[in-house]
């Protein structure tokens, strides 16, 4: 109320069919026209067209929401990568899981990876004109065969022409390798970290990830590491790290979590993850969540800072999606269970190696962690973030009713799980906290 937008006659619903005489493409586009102190808006309401003049003061927000980031279509990806997931998903979900993107744009805006495979010189331009950083990029391998092999596209290995074009003009990128055995690990994970500090030095940082594989995959030769080859990558990565901080002054590549997890080894000091910049991708959870569940810091990491932290009326979407719906007329999903009750907390298997120990260090014998497999997706998955409502309901039915049950909100998307329950489908009713250490710490006081 009392915005620009609302002085000048706006409603919902209203379509938005030109900005100062343009179609933007997308909320990009959008947010560097309503900039401007003076904005001719050619409206649709109904059956009209109207032609609105707004008048305000040079980077005032507009007070608009729009229903979508992009305009015009997502640009979809036309690799066909053995380890994508979205291949490894049941039938029956809900259409949007499905969707590959490829599209800069969305990197930019949401953080998601682009193979830069249909990036093009005008992208490169939009780019470098409009100063859209950072980017992510999945680079996989750097030997141009072996790329083209993993993404299952001819323009896999020369693509890597724009990761270099995107470094010179000093674009901010932060790349991904996910590693497959027996395909990209050993010698031709060494050879890309190796040309990655020879050809893209400038890269901000490097996560090193493993595949995750689902029981609904196809792929002859694709499956989880062993804790061997889990410990290899480890080895290799900090190895190449002393040699990036020997030559560029920074470690750069980093191996996810999951790895330490899965070779049973301790995570590095808090110091070597740098500034968390790759903390959305799984590298460094364990010891933010840590050193917030023990009143080390006094604000939760959480998202890492980018472009919706200053556009107006952007929807958000994927990691930083709104995790439940607005409160309705009938109620929100939280609720508060009786003081003193006994408290278990629900998560992935992973989630519950992080948090188990921290429980035990503050001698709370009514607080069980509770550790979900995941049998939905089944393979190697076992993330809190993966968590759906059948494995969920299938856990709780065993469980004794009266107690607390917190539930972390990263597996929730506006209210719903992956398999399309919500948590009012369980068994048992659940307390939904902020997956952060001080959220589950503050959780605990309150019983």
């Amino acid at each position: 109320m009392g915005s620009p937008a609302d002085r000048a006659g706006l409603v919902v619903d209203d379509e938005l069919l030109s900005l100062n005489g343009e179609a933007p493409r997308d909320i990009i586009r959008y947010q560097l026209l309503v900039d401007e102190a003076v904005i001719e808006l050619e409206v649709r309401r109904g059956g009209l067209v109207l032609d609105i003049t707004i008048e305000k003061l040079a980077g005032e927000p507009l007070g608009v929401e729009v229903h979508s980031a992009l305009f015009d279509q997502v640009r979809t990806c036309d690799n066909h990568c053995e380890f994508c997931f979205i291949y490894q998903l049941p039938p029956g979900m809900r259409k949007s899981l499905y969707l590959k993107d490829d599209d800069y744009r969305l990197s930019f805006l949401y953080g998601n990876f682009t193979t830069l495979t249909r990036f093009t010189e005008s992208d490169l331009e939009r780019v470098l004109t409009e100063g859209l950083s950072p980017l992510n990029v999945s680079i996989h391998a750097t030997d141009p065969d072996i790329r083209n092999e993993m993404l299952r596209n001819k323009r896999g290995g020369p693509s890597l022409r724009w990761l270099a074009a995107l470094l010179d003009h000093g674009i901010e990128v932060h790349g991904q390798i996910v590693v497959c055995p027996g395909v990209n690990d050993g010698a031709v994970l060494d050879d890309t970290l190796c040309t990655v500090l020879d050809a893209y030095s400038g890269i901000a940082s490097i996560c090193v990830v493993p595949l995750g594989v689902s029981k609904h995959h196809h792929e002859p030769r694709l499956r989880s590491h062993t804790r061997a080859e889990a410990a290899t990558v480890i080895d290799s990565v900090e190895r190449w790290q002393q040699t990036f901080q020997r030559h560029l002054g920074r470690r750069v590549a980093h191996a996810a979590d999951e790895y330490y997890l899965l070779a049973q080894r301790p995570f590095p000091p808090a110091s070597a993850y740098e500034d968390f910049a790759m903390h959305e991708d799984g590298v460094g959870i364990a010891r933010t969540f840590e050193a917030e569940f023990r009143g080390e810091v006094s604000q939760a990491t959480g998202p890492a800072s980018g472009f919706f932290a200053w556009v107006e009326g952007a929807p958000a979407a994927g990691y930083r999606a709104p995790r439940l719906q607005r409160p309705t007329a009938e109620g929100t999903v939280s609720i508060s269970p009786r003081r003193g009750a006994p408290v278990a907390i629900l998560t992935g298997m992973y989630g519950a190696e992080v948090i188990g120990p921290l429980v035990a260090e503050v001698g709370r014998d009514d607080v069980r962690v509770i550790a979900v497999p995941n049998e939905f997706f089944g393979g190697n998955v076992a993330v809190a973030g993966l968590m759906v409502g059948e494995d969920l309901v299938r856990v709780l039915a065993a469980e004794p009713e009266g107690q607390r049950y917190l539930l972390p909100d990263i597996c929730l998307s506006n209210g719903q799980f992956l398999d399309g329950l919500t948590p009012g489908d369980l068994p048992r009713p659940v307390e939904i906290v902020a997956t952060d250490g001080i959220a589950l710490r503050e959780a605990l006081t309150r019983s």
